[in-house]
Formats: structure tokens, sequence, C-alpha cells
């Protein structure tokens, strides 16, 4: 199967003729050059938003003001789910946002985001700068035009907000539920009616009744979203995401216009970008929780073993379903190749560690 085939070329060519009267083009100045990053997130929304700030911030001030990136929202100039073919048409010069959005481009962008029972944050971190993840990242981007790192992750995401409690796979059917990425489809299979709803829109659909249900992040960021007004029981652990990362992915030729030093910034501010997005959701959530219960009257919830082997069935059909791409099969292949090597030696160390950790604690 050609590997482009998954780039919708209708999509291209309507979001780089809407585009091109309103996206900055790259601007040359006494030395200065600005780029335009347009975003999966709306303005201001917790952690997603920081990260892609950030960014900019880490690459403006490396670069002693000669690179500046001016981060757009949502929707500012293209919608949230536009802009990798924005970027790819050569319409706008990067995005930030959740690879797994773009699984219509490619369905192994997921792997670059959150895969169900897939690696967590530390375990991503790893694959992706010692084991070969990146060069597998670049080897699919190249494909649409693009250079991509990782910059951001939100850490184990929340099970998701629910009207109602879920006791058995049967109350999840018939639900209407937000969820993106490979996550989603496994939810499909398991009779959910699964909304793909981008972040700035979710409120107003579970507000409205238009969802019944929505994954999000976890407590800090739902927090922020507002959703304890609406749903009130929390179900946690999330099947769907372990350690969800974002992405900077910038258009081939702009990057490689870019002088040695600069594109070096980039890599150099994604990456400390991806350590301080991380340490950001994980240092809000734990007092975010508990201003959701003690405040909200937020109840938390455990899926039961029954729904999580429900997941678990579910999630093996899904990830067998592209195993007829050989570019989705190579990087699914090395994905689990090095999650088993890393989560071997992580049993015996880090994990049994936090178990033993936590008894002493309780003790």
């Amino acid at each position: 199967m050609d590997r482009r085939s998954f780039i919708k070329q209708a999509g291209l060519a309507t979001a780089g003729a809407a585009a091109a009267s309103t996206l900055a083009t790259p601007a040359l100045a006494s030395g200065k050059r600005k780029l335009t990053m347009v975003t999966t997130w709306p303005r201001g929304f917790a952690g997603v938003w920081d990260a892609a700030e950030h960014f900019a911030k880490n690459v403006l001030d490396m670069s002693d003001g000669a690179l500046e990136i001016d981060v757009k929202a949502a929707g500012e100039l293209v919608g949230a789910f536009e802009v990798f073919d924005a970027v790819s048409s050569g319409q706008a010069d990067m995005y930030h946002g959740a690879d797994y959005y773009f699984l219509g481009q490619h369905p192994a962008f997921a792997f670059f985001t959150s895969v169900p029972f897939g690696m967590t944050a530390p375990e991503m971190l790893i694959w992706y700068n010692q084991m070969g993840g990146h060069e597998l990242h670049n080897k699919l981007a190249s494909d649409f035009g693009l250079k991509s790192f990782l910059a951001g992750n939100t850490g184990a995401q929340a099970g998701g907000w629910f009207r109602k409690e879920i006791n058995t796979p049967d109350d999840l059917k018939g639900l209407k539920f937000r969820m993106p990425g490979l996550g989603g489809k496994v939810l499909s299979k398991l009779g959910v009616s699964v909304q793909n709803i981008p972040g700035g829109e979710v409120y107003q659909a579970l507000s409205t009744g238009a969802i019944d249900g929505t994954e999000w992040i976890g407590p800090w960021a739902d927090e922020k979203a507002g959703f304890q007004q609406i749903a009130k029981y929390l179900y946690n652990p999330g099947f769907h995401e372990p350690g969800a990362a974002l992405s900077v992915a910038t258009n081939s030729g702009v990057f490689e216009e870019l002088p040695a030093s600069q594109q070096r910034m980039i890599e150099i501010a994604a990456g400390e970008t991806h350590i301080w997005s991380y340490s950001q959701f994980l240092g809000q959530n734990a007092d975010a929780l508990q201003r959701l219960i003690n405040n909200d009257g937020v109840q938390t919830r455990v899926f039961s073993d029954e729904i999580y082997a429900a997941f678990g069935t579910a999630t093996k059909e899904v990830m067998a379903e592209n195993m007829g791409d050989p570019l989705y099969k190579e990087i699914s292949d090395h994905y689990n190749d090095a999650l088993s090597k890393i989560s071997g030696w992580r049993s015996i160390a880090d994990i049994a560690y936090l178990e033993r950790r936590d008894a002493f604690l309780k003790g």
C-alpha cells in the first residue's frame, strides 16, 4: 500500500486555498525570522497550550530573538484538525498538536501520541530517544513533508467522565463518548458511539447532551475545562493513553532553510518542553483531584476487571487492523519490541520499588 495514499488530496487543496490568503509565510528581515505555528489547542487550555507557548519561548530565548514562533490557537487561522494539512502543504510553517488526531493521513501516527495498553511517558522517552523511535517518527513524517519532534507529554490519562456509573461492558453500549485515536476505535468495538471532537468543543458538547461522556487529560486540565460541572463520575485508570505525547512538526522545506544552529534549537526546545510539560501535568494533578472530590462532589471510580478485559480484547483487534501496511507494521513491531524490553527491566526495578514504597508509606 502506498504510504501517501492516506493523504486526503481534496483536503489539502481546500486547506491550501482557504489558508493562502491568511496564513503568514516565513518572514526574514534584519537577520530575524518569524515562523507561524498553528495548533490543535484552544488558546489558554491548561497544559497543552502551555506546552506550545513554552516551546516557542525556548526557541526565541535560545536564538536571542533571531527566530520567533508566532503561536496560533485552533480556529484562529485553521481548525484544530486542519493543522497537519496546513503545514504539510506549506501554508503554515509548524504545528503543535497530538499526532493521533491524524490517523486519516496514516494510522501509524498513533504511536507518536499513545496507543491502548502502550507505553507510559518514561517508556516513550526511552523508545523515542534511545531505541530509534524518533527516527521512525521522521520516516513517517517525511512522506508528508514534515520534520517532527516530541514536545510535551500529559502522563497517564484518566479513563473519562461519565454521568452514570459504568459497571459492566454492557453499560458502555450506546453511549456517545468523545475519545480520539485508536482508543476511540476500541470503544467503537464495544458498542460506543465514538465522537472525535476538538478540545475546545468538548465542554459544549457535554453540556448540551451531544455526548454522554468524555475523556480529556486528567484532573488538572479537566478541572480547568469544567467537566466536573456536568459529569460527576471520573473513572480510572484509562487504557487508551498511558503516556500521551505531544508533537511539534515543521514543514521540511522550511526546516531545511534554517541554519543548522536554529534547527538544533528547535530540537532542543522540543526535548526540554517534553520534560517540562510532563512535570507540569504531574505536579498539578494531585491537588486538582482533591479539589474535584472535596469541592465539586466528584466521585472517583475504577473500571472493573470485566470492563478492562473487554478493553484488552478489543485492543488486540484494533491493533491488528492496519498490519497490512508495511510502515505501520514496521513501527508497530519496533514499538512493541521496545516496550517488551523496557518493561522487562522496569518490572524488577522501579515498578517493584513503587509497590514496596507504597507499602512502606502506608505502614
